[in-house]
């Protein structure tokens, strides 16, 4: 193990000391800041909503509480008094736009029923939200049945049923639902996205052991470190070298775009961040990477030069995307077949339980448990065949393994 350290910190130093890692390092969260204000640059401000022009054919002599209750309401109404007939705007309606008539009359009180002439363009929310006109009207109606103002004040509030204030748990349970409602989501979803960011950051440099293999082996340096330790040693060492460097990634990653994304979005992600499910979250992460990792090195030890990776190698290189087929399936129904199946695949085992768990109010502790057996097997079976693949890759040149020699040296 001390060998594999000794590798671990030469391929941190190596990678800290090359400009191109360094101004990636950076870039990377300059990014994603810059694709989070793309939207915005080329798209402008957000459109304010559309004004809607609204007549009224008042016959009961009611437009002056209509337009108070619609400025009260904050709707984007120009409130407007007509006195054309429904045969007039029927006419009218056809050449405008943004436009509606509403007929309050007699008829249409008794009838219950306050006919809307409509421009075809008209948002289908308008209807909703005329439907605030009915309180004005109704108090017109209990007016004219010769209630008081207290009377109607009383009818108007209407009667509904609740617990009583000073009852014990009315006040617990109260701030208890609030604080659920708001919380539970961000709880679950801010963990699994901060621990799916970093299994996706250090997969993706880890990806870089395809290169520091075989660039070993163009150098045609691999012989001499060899000649010092094991081919394991090696292995082992340039697994937990890229993890650190892809944990150093992921910090700077997030320190940048934290701040920003919480400014945007005005939430403390901070507060929803440092709960007990975060730990499990980032040990899925770190199995992931695990896994990845173990292929990553013994297939790069089969290359000659990662710009000639051929067909097999770069299927190899696309394994940690396969969860994404299970985005779709997994958020219309996170317990669904698809979810299941996508927990047990080792290469989106990962993945699938990240976007499960951060959609799950209870968890499938069972099936976790189930996928977290089935992944560390996995991580045992690939570094041993990873050993075995990297021993004797890592020394053959002139050309890039098949399958099939490579089948042959997991036998051997």
């Amino acid at each position: 193990m001390r060998n594999s350290m000794k590798v671990a910190k030469w391929e941190i130093k190596r990678n800290l000391k090359n400009k191109t890692f360094i101004i990636g390092m950076f870039l990377t969260p300059l990014f994603i800041i810059g694709f989070m204000f793309l939207g915005e640059l080329f798209g402008g401000d957000e459109e304010e909503a559309e004004t809607t022009k609204v007549f009224i054919h008042d016959e009961l002599n009611l437009f002056s509480e209509i337009v108070a209750t619609a400025e009260s309401n904050n709707l984007p109404w120009q409130v407007l008094q007509t006195d054309l007939t429904k045969e007039e705007v029927k006419k009218e309606i056809k050449d405008t736009e943004h436009t509606a008539y509403l007929f309050i009359d007699e008829e249409s009180l008794n009838e219950g029923i306050i006919p809307a002439y409509t421009s075809e363009e008209m948002d289908s929310s308008f209807i909703n939200q005329a439907q605030i006109l009915t309180a004005p009207i109704q108090a017109w109606q209990m007016k004219e049945l010769g209630l008081s103002d207290e009377q109607l004040a009383i009818v108007s509030r209407g009667i509904q049923v609740e617990e009583a204030a000073d009852s014990p748990a009315t006040a617990e349970k109260t701030d208890e639902a609030a604080e659920e409602s708001t919380d539970a989501p961000l709880e679950r979803i801010v963990p699994g996205a901060f621990a799916g960011f970093i299994m996706l950051s250090i997969v993706f440099t880890g990806m870089a052991i395809f290169q520091s293999a075989s660039q070993e082996k163009k150098d045609k340096i691999a012989e001499i470190i060899l000649s010092s330790l094991t081919p394991n040693d090696l292995m082992q060492g340039k697994i937990i070298g890229y993890f650190v460097l892809g944990i150093l990634q992921s910090f700077v990653s997030l320190a940048i775009v934290l701040p920003v994304l919480s400014w945007r979005l005005e939430i403390a992600f901070l507060e929803y961040l440092f709960v007990p499910e975060l730990a499990l979250y980032i040990i899925i992460a770190i199995l992931g990477y695990l896994m990845f990792a173990s292929i990553f090195v013994g297939v790069g030890a089969t290359m000659t030069d990662v710009s000639s990776a051929g067909n097999f190698q770069g299927m190899v290189m696309m394994l940690p995307f396969l969860p994404f087929i299970f985005i779709a399936p997994v958020l219309s129904d996170p317990n669904g077949f698809m979810a299941q199946l996508g927990t047990y695949i080792p290469f989106t085992s990962p993945g699938v339980l990240l976007l499960r768990l951060s959609n799950l109010e209870e968890w499938p502790w069972i099936e976790i448990i189930i996928s977290l057996v089935i992944l560390v097997i996995s991580i045992w079976i690939f570094v041993k065949l990873a050993g075995k693949i990297f021993k004797v890759g890592i020394l053959m040149y002139g050309k890039n393994a098949t399958p099939a020699e490579i089948w042959k040296w997991i036998r051997m």
